[in-house]
């Protein structure tokens, strides 16, 4: 697939039918992310791929609780990558200069790396944030010291076509050579 038609396939899939994903399709999709760029080289993620259909399961319930239930979609992945933040010491230098934390940035340009492989293969996926970080780790047999940054839900829309995208048009989003506060005009 050409990159202007993976940009416009890539969405996040809430709704998934029951055909299986292989490990060799996952694992494209593992290889993508382990290619991403990093600061410094750092590449500080581990991927934990939740494959087996009880732990999915299990997985997947602790994205969700009594007030928050938007991801309970995710009962019906077929799998779901943990993205686990290593400790780095190269790129930490440079964010002590500039308060930024380049692991998290890092983390997420590696999610989607792994998200538009995943879309390039024809799969779906959601990137999710809410989930119990604890109860997740107790589950994947992460170390205490370790973060759980982000999960990936996984599996093949039921739907023929993306939804169309709903963006802020491009010069309300951009400007050259200066910030300038763009005003939304009403139509």
């Amino acid at each position: 697939m050409d990159f202007d038609k993976l940009i416009l396939q890539r969405e996040s899939v809430r709704k998934y039918t029951d055909k299986d994903i292989s490990r060799d399709s996952i694992i494209k999709c593992v290889e993508a992310a382990r290619l991403t760029p990093s600061a410094h080289n750092s590449q500080p993620w581990t991927f934990v791929i939740v494959d087996d259909k009880q732990l999915v399961s299990q997985v997947a319930a602790c994205t969700v609780n009594k007030i928050v239930k938007f991801n309970k979609f995710v009962k019906d992945a077929k799998a779901i990558a943990a993205i686990v933040m290593e400790k780095t010491h190269f790129a930490m230098i440079g964010s002590n200069k500039t308060d930024e934390n380049y692991n998290f940035i890092d983390m997420g340009a590696a999610a989607e790396h792994f998200c538009l492989q995943a879309a390039d293969l024809g799969i779906g996926t959601c990137i999710l944030g809410y989930y119990d970080e604890k109860k997740v780790k107790s589950l994947l047999n992460v170390p205490g010291n370790k973060r759980v940054g982000l999960l990936i839900s996984m599996g093949y829309s039921p739907f023929e076509s993306v939804r169309e995208k709903k963006r802020k048009p491009l010069n309300e989003m951009c400007t050259f050579n200066s910030y300038m506060q763009v005003k939304n005009e009403e139509k």
